[in-house]
């Protein structure tokens, strides 16, 4: 047990000190780090726009208010640039297996994992991050919801929850490049395409969809479920927690890449 609890501190610290080299390395241009930076806040706008014109012409959808949305929205798109900002070098594995870097992973004497997530530090996503707190503040005044400790503290969880399952489906997409040798396009329907239909709740969508994102891709745990209870819709104390249920996705995520550095075999760069 000692020895599992000193490699968990000794992976944090290796992890912060990728972290400060990708930031030492960002901070050498810091003109492109504030373009970059405005322009992860600018291509989130546009779907930030069609929320806006949506509700200029219906007041509600499904009985969600325009702030309601935007509470929901918020919250997405902060889980999304958090995982997104940590996991960014899992998005580019399928370069590092093409040009057969992976190799030189292999014999060092880290963990994989840990590795090829301080490859790549995305700060830049913090763009991103500032739109999400701008809406979720707007959200927070105009839906006239009475916070009190568990509301704030599903909103933590939401965070918590919702970030693993999309480093779990970053994840999933690294694994997938063992056997492909190259990125799998269609993986970008549950990492962008979650985060541009987490514009509205889930259950906006139907009840198929409703089922699919409860127990297939856990969108709904850290999404639709405890946005009800923020909004006094449920009642039962037990959304409160329902957001860390979701990061039982983890498990299969990471499942498959150790299958995958199993039967890994170099591209032969």
């Amino acid at each position: 047990m000692r020895k599992y609890v000193r490699r968990i501190k000794y992976n944090r610290k290796l992890y912060k000190h990728y972290v400060s080299i990708n930031f030492r390395s960002m901070m050498q241009y810091k003109t492109s780090f504030l373009l970059s930076s405005v322009g992860q806040f600018l291509v989130s706008f546009n779907v930030f726009l069609g929320v806006f014109f949506m509700f200029r012409r219906f007041s509600k959808v499904e009985g969600f208010t325009y702030s309601e949305v935007l509470l929901c929205f918020s919250i997405v798109l902060m889980e999304f640039s958090l995982a997104e900002m940590a996991a960014r070098g899992f998005d580019g594995f399928a370069g590092m297996v093409r040009t057969g870097e992976f190799d030189r992973v292999l014999v060092r004497p880290q963990g994989e994992i840990i590795q090829v997530l301080g490859s790549k530090f995305e700060l830049t996503r913090i763009g991103r991050m500032l739109q999400a707190v701008v809406m979720f503040c707007y959200g927070v005044v105009k839906s006239q919801v009475v916070w009190d400790f568990p509301k704030v503290l599903t909103v933590i969880f939401m965070l918590i929850g919702g970030t693993a399952v999309f480093c779990g489906l970053f994840l999933i997409y690294a694994a997938l490049c063992f056997f492909t040798l190259d990125g799998l396009e269609f993986m970008n329907v549950f990492t962008d395409g979650a985060r541009e239909f987490g514009k509205y709740p889930a259950g906006v969508y139907g009840e198929k969809i409703l089922l699919f994102a409860t127990f297939f891709v856990p969108y709904a745990l850290v999404q639709y479920y405890p946005l009800l209870y923020i909004l006094e819709r449920r009642t039962s104390i037990g959304y409160v927690v329902l957001p860390l249920a979701a990061c039982w996705f983890l498990a299969p995520a990471l499942g498959l890449w150790k299958f995958g550095v199993r039967h890994y075999k170099s591209s032969g760069s």
